[in-house]
C-alpha cells in the first residue's frame, strides 16, 4: 500500500513503513498534520458614541488640512511675489488763470468815465479807476488839468461831481474825490508792477475814442521807459505795452493776468500828428501812482 505526503518542495510518494535503519521517513509532513488556521477575532461593536466622534473628527481633520495648505501656499507665494509697487502720487491741480472776459468782468465795476470842463466851455474826456473803499479815483493829470468842473460816471451809472485833491506833474497823475458815491463801491485790486516781465500779458480798459469801458489786450513790451509830456518834460520809469489805447484811454487801468491793476495809462507814442495808436502805450506803475496821490502802497 502507498501513502501520499505533501513536502515543502513538492508532492512525494513514499512507501509505507519504517525507513532505513529503522527510522521514520522525514521527507515531509502531511498537510493534514498542520494545525487548523484560526479566524481573527471580530472587531468590537461600534457604539453610538463612536459614531458621534467620527462625525466631528472627519470635518475637523479636513479643516486642519485646508488651513495648513493655505498657510503653505501663502508662504510660498509671498516668497516668490515681488513687493507691491507704491501707488503713484495724486496729481496736483494746477490753477487755471482767468480769461480776459473774467478779468474784465472783475475790473469793469472799478472803472469810471471822466468829463472835465474848463472856463471856456471846452472839455476833455478820460478814464479813472477806483483805488479805495471811499471811492478815491486815480487818473491822468492831463485829463483834468485846468478844469473848472469834473464829473465822474460810475459803472452802475451813478454820476457825481468830483474834486481834484492831488496832483503830481512829474508822473502825470491826479487824484479825484467824488461828492457822491454809488450804492456799492468796488475798489480795484492793486498789484505790483515790480513783478512784471517783458512778455507778460496785460489788459487796458478805458473810454478810448469815446467808447466807454473798452478792453484791449497785449503784452508788456518794455520796462523803465521814458515818454515826453505836453509841457515838454519827460516821465520816466514807465511800463511800455502794446494793448491798443487811444484818446480817452488816459487814466484807465493797466491790468495783469491775475486781474490786478498794475499801472495807470498816461500816454501813447506816435511820431505823426495824428496821435492815434501805433502799438506803443505807456503806463505809470501803480505804486508810483498811489504814492503821487499821497498813498503808501509800495511799488
Amino acid at each position: 500500500m502507498t501513502d501520499w505526503f505533501v513536502g515543502y518542495v513538492g508532492l512525494v510518494r513514499t512507501p509505507a513503513g519504517p525507513g532505513p535503519y529503522g527510522q521514520t521517513r522525514p521527507y515531509g509532513r502531511s498537510i493534514l498534520d498542520r494545525p487548523a488556521q484560526q479566524d481573527p477575532p471580530p472587531p468590537p461593536p461600534t457604539t453610538e458614541g463612536d459614531r458621534r466622534n467620527l462625525r466631528w473628527l472627519l470635518p475637523a481633520a479636513m479643516g486642519i488640512v485646508l488651513v495648513a495648505t493655505a498657510v503653505l501656499a501663502y508662504r510660498w507665494g509671498a516668497g516668490d511675489r515681488p513687493p507691491a509697487a507704491a501707488p503713484p502720487p495724486a496729481p496736483t491741480a494746477t490753477p487755471t488763470p482767468p480769461t480776459t472776459a473774467e478779468i474784465y468782468a472783475t475790473v469793469a465795476p472799478s472803472v469810471v468815465s471822466i468829463e472835465a470842463r474848463d472856463a471856456t466851455g471846452g472839455g476833455t474826456a478820460g478814464t479813472g479807476v477806483i483805488v479805495n473803499a471811499d471811492a478815491t479815483i486815480l487818473t491822468a493829470l492831463h485829463v483834468v488839468n485846468g478844469a473848472t468842473s469834473v464829473r465822474v460816471v460810475f459803472g452802475d451809472g451813478t454820476q457825481a461831481e468830483a474834486a481834484v485833491v492831488g496832483a503830481d506833474p512829474a508822473t502825470d497823475i491826479a487824484v479825484l474825490q467824488p461828492a457822491a458815491l454809488p450804492s456799492v463801491v468796488v475798489p480795484a485790486v492793486l498789484g505790483s508792477a515790480a513783478q512784471l516781465a517783458v512778455g507778460d500779458p496785460v489788459i487796458a480798459i478805458g473810454d478810448q475814442l469815446g467808447l466807454t469801458r473798452s478792453a484791449t489786450e497785449g503784452v508788456v513790451s518794455g520796462l523803465d521807459r521814458g515818454a515826453p509830456t505836453q509841457d515838454g518834460t519827460t516821465i520816466v520809469g514807465l511800463i511800455q505795452f502794446d494793448a491798443a489805447v487811444n484818446h480817452g484811454s488816459s487814466g484807465g487801468p493797466l491790468v495783469n493776468a491775475a486781474g490786478e491793476t498794475v499801472g495807470i495809462v498816461v500816454a501813447l507814442a506816435n511820431p505823426t500828428p495824428d496821435g492815434t495808436f501805433i502799438g506803443i502805450g505807456f503806463a505809470v506803475p501803480i505804486g508810483v501812482a498811489v504814492a503821487a496821490g499821497g498813498g503808501d502802497l509800495p511799488q
